[in-house]
């Protein structure tokens, strides 16, 4: 039965997984305006521990970094504390928890910046969606300012520190966003980076960036603690590029050189960010294009049912299975999966901002109502 493979048990780099049903980043924006976690995020994480393993929501690595109001960062001691309760009830639970840090680049607003600063890019070329503001108000998106050559190993060694202080926070190990038209797609991608320097160009420059941030990382935590996010052939944010394919396999063939825990890819036939159900049947099946190219476990996300996602495991495209909106609707996904038991259908109005509605009260199976 295809759904058994997924309760098997998986090493990715130094972490153990009890079972291959992982938890997949979900921007929640549920932090305080400090950008630090609180009592209900603890909660919320604690009540899905039964995942093989959590993915957090992307974490930001610097003020910065912020591309959404209400998000966690991880740069100052209260949030590594607010942080360090979270990973705690994960592992008094028997959990597995790695952080994804992120910077979002030109994903952002004025008002998300220090100084109400225009946010940051590769370029000086604006997304093509609009932008969320402090206040939570959706307002047309922000030309960027495109980074001096100086600021670049500024960032770089940010990211160093937002994985140190990661494991200080407690958590198993850390996963690079350099999916989702975030600021690492966002130089991997011609289309976004028109660069002349060290970091633009062809794609070994457009590339440098990543492998600077996981050659520092690794320096740092290890790189059997780092896992990397990609998401090839996706559009969000008018993220592209003139050859993906050559540009994603030459990318993930030399993170692959560098023995790294996971590689985690989006499946391009989901639709990004959660926004829609919508799904592009027509795509091309990223874990089966790109898993020759990767020697080490694979993750893949997007639009999995428990059914498609033991299929993918027994066709050994991918070694687990990232669930988003169903470990939001479903906090014992889990044992429902192992019972066969209904999943409860997620409410996509309570998905961003707000309190415990939507986010800490799914109620697991045979709960009383």
């Amino acid at each position: 039965m295809s759904k058994e493979i997924l309760f098997s048990s998986l090493r990715l780099g130094a972490i153990q997984l009890r079972n291959r049903v992982v938890m997949a980043p979900l921007t929640r924006m549920r932090a305080n305006a400090a950008h630090v976690p609180t009592a209900l995020n603890a909660e919320y994480y604690a009540q899905r521990s039964s995942a093989g393993l959590i993915l957090s929501e992307g974490t930001a690595i610097s003020p910065q970094a912020h591309g959404y109001p209400n998000a966690p960062g991880i740069y100052t001691a209260e949030q590594i504390a607010g942080w360090r309760v979270i990973t705690d009830g994960v592992h008094a639970r028997g959990g597995r928890i790695v952080m994804q840090i992120a910077h979002n680049g030109r994903n952002s607003h004025s008002s998300l910046m220090p100084d109400g600063v225009l946010p940051v890019a590769p370029s000086a070329i604006p997304p093509t969606i609009p932008a969320l503001t402090k206040a939570f108000q959706q307002v047309p998106a922000e030309t960027p300012r495109a980074l001096e050559t100086s600021e670049i190993p500024v960032i770089i060694s940010t990211f160093r520190q937002a994985a140190l202080n990661a494991m200080e926070a407690g958590f198993d190990g850390v996963e690079l966003q350099g999916a989702n038209s975030h600021l690492i797609e966002q130089f991997l991608e011609n289309g976004t980076n028109q660069r002349t320097d060290a970091y633009g160009g062809s794609k070994e420059n457009r590339a440098r960036f990543l492998f600077d941030i996981v050659d520092e990382i690794t320096e740092a935590i290890g790189a059997d603690r780092l896992g990397v996010r990609l998401s090839p052939f996706g559009q969000y944010g008018g993220i592209h590029d003139s050859n993906p394919l050559e540009l994603f396999t030459f990318v993930i063939k030399e993170l692959s050189k560098r023995h790294i825990a996971y590689l985690h890819l989006i499946e391009a036939r989901g639709s990004e960010m959660g926004l829609t159900d919508e799904l592009h049947e027509d795509a091309l099946n990223n874990a089966a294009l790109f898993r020759p190219a990767f020697n080490g476990p694979l993750l893949s996300a997007a639009a999995y049912t428990p059914e498609s996602a033991g299929e993918a495991i027994e066709k050994k495209h991918a070694d687990a299975i990232a669930f988003g909106r169903l470990f939001i609707a479903n906090p014992d996904l889990v044992e429902r999966i192992k019972e066969n038991q209904p999943l409860n259908p997620p409410d996509r109005s309570t998905f961003y901002g707000g309190g415990a509605h939507g986010y800490t009260d799914y109620k697991p199976f045979g709960a009383a109502p």
